[in-house]
C-alpha cells in the first residue's frame, strides 16, 4: 500500500544524502567494467543514460546484458546534459543504425530521463521497437517530484515541463512498457517513476538507490531477469 502523501513528493533529505554511497562507488565500478563479449547474437537492447551521465555510466549494465545473450549499444551521444530539440531526431537516427545493424526490433532500457527518451521514442516507432523499460523515471504526475529539476532549468533554456518537443510524458507507448521504481530512490519520488495503472504495462519494485539501477549487482540482475521473459 503507498500515500500519495509521502511518495508522490522528492525523497526525504536522509534518502538523498544516501545516494552519496553509491556516488563514490559509480567511477570504481565503471573503471571495473570488463569489456563486451566479442560475440554476442541475442536480442537487441539500446541502453540511453539519464541526466549529467553518458555510455560509460551504463557499462556495467551493457556489460551484465552482454553477458547473459543481448545485443547491446549505447545512445552514442556523449553527455546527456538535458532535452535539445533535435535529442528525438537524433535518437531517432541511432535507433535505425541499431535495428538495421541487428535486423529484428530493439528493446528501449532508458535510466531516469534516457527513460522519458525511451517512451517518447517508442511512440514514434513502436514498429522497431519491442519494448520500453525505465528506472527510476519520473513519468508521472508533476516533473518537479525529484531532486534534479532546479539544476536542469539552471543548465538548460526551458522549464523542466516545457522541454523543446513535443512529448506527452505521461503516455503509454504503444509497446510492452515496464517501470521499475525504489522506495530507496534519493532522487526521483517513487510514485514518480512507478506511474498510474494506465501508464505502463507493469510497475516493478527494486531495492537500489537510484545510482543503484545501473550500478548495484542485485538491480541489474532483476533487470537482466525482466529482459530475459
Amino acid at each position: 500500500m503507498h500515500s500519495a502523501a509521502t511518495d508522490s513528493r522528492p525523497p526525504a533529505l536522509p534518502t538523498l544524502l544516501n545516494e552519496a554511497k553509491g556516488i563514490v562507488a559509480w567511477p570504481l565500478r565503471m573503471m571495473n567494467a570488463p569489456p563486451m563479449p566479442a560475440r554476442v547474437d541475442g536480442p537487441p537492447v539500446m541502453v540511453i543514460p539519464g541526466f549529467l551521465s553518458s555510455d560509460r555510466s551504463t557499462a556495467v549494465l551493457r556489460r551484465a546484458l552482454a553477458d547473459a545473450g543481448f545485443r547491446t549499444h549505447g545512445w552514442h551521444m556523449g553527455m546527456n546534459w538535458g532535452t535539445r530539440a533535435d535529442t528525438l531526431d537524433r535518437l531517432d537516427a541511432r535507433l535505425d543504425r541499431v535495428f538495421l545493424k541487428n535486423g529484428a526490433p530493439v528493446t528501449l532500457v532508458g535510466w531516469s530521463l534516457g527513460g522519458i527518451y525511451a517512451r517518447e521514442l517508442a511512440k514514434r516507432r513502436p514498429q522497431i521497437v519491442s519494448r520500453v523499460l525505465t528506472m527510476g523515471t519520473p513519468f508521472s504526475g508533476s516533473m518537479r517530484n525529484n531532486h534534479a529539476w532546479i539544476l536542469y532549468e539552471l543548465m538548460n533554456r526551458h522549464k523542466v515541463d516545457k522541454p523543446p518537443i513535443n512529448v506527452r510524458v505521461a503516455e503509454k507507448p504503444p509497446v510492452p512498457t515496464f517501470a521499475l521504481w525504489s522506495r530507496r530512490d534519493g532522487i526521483v519520488a517513487a510514485a514518480s517513476a512507478r506511474g498510474l495503472a494506465h501508464e505502463s504495462d507493469e510497475a516493478i519494485e527494486l531495492d537500489c538507490t537510484h545510482i543503484g539501477y545501473a550500478t548495484d549487482p542485485a538491480a541489474i540482475a532483476r533487470v537482466v531477469e525482466l529482459l530475459r521473459r
